[in-house]
């Protein structure tokens, strides 16, 4: 089973909470898989990837760029991890069908858009019910907060 954290964002968009939580994947040793909610979603997140000044460098790929297996973060729109990544991302309400094939799970949403809080909390239940281990991570002004 997978280790599924819900990070609830309340002070910035994934733009901003993405790169820093990627940065500490990589530095752990991990690959990335991040799973976006559509095509334009990866365009845009491949440039702010690129552009971003923390971390300063945050290699990665996606289907236009190819060599998935070179990539140590891959940015798509389907459930799969081409490039051997076990650390997957969920953006924008993406639902993966092979959680268990990962160790870690992070689930981002915004916590401004109440029906992003409602289908969020659909998915805790599923991941639950799965037997997943399940952590909840709030941000605040210090940063990820583990709430109970």
């Amino acid at each position: 089973m997978a280790e599924v954290g819900f990070y609830h964002l309340t002070r910035t968009g994934p733009d901003a909470a993405l790169p820093k939580l990627l940065g500490r994947t990589l530095a752990a040793g991990q690959r990335a898989a991040v799973m976006c909610g559509s095509d334009e979603r990866v365009a845009a997140l491949d440039t702010a990837l690129w552009l971003c000044p923390d971390p300063d460098w945050l290699p990665h790929g996606t289907r236009s760029t190819g060599q998935a297996e070179m990539q140590p973060i891959w940015l798509a729109t389907d459930d799969a991890a081409p490039n051997g990544a076990r650390f997957l991302f969920l953006l924008d309400g993406a639902e993966s069908g092979r959680i268990a094939s990962f160790d870690r799970v992070f689930d981002l949403f915004d916590g401004q858009d109440e029906a992003a809080v409602v289908a969020a909390r659909l998915r805790w239940t599923a991941a639950k019910q799965a037997g997943h281990a399940l952590t909840y991570w709030q941000q605040t002004g210090r940063g990820w907060e583990r709430k109970g």
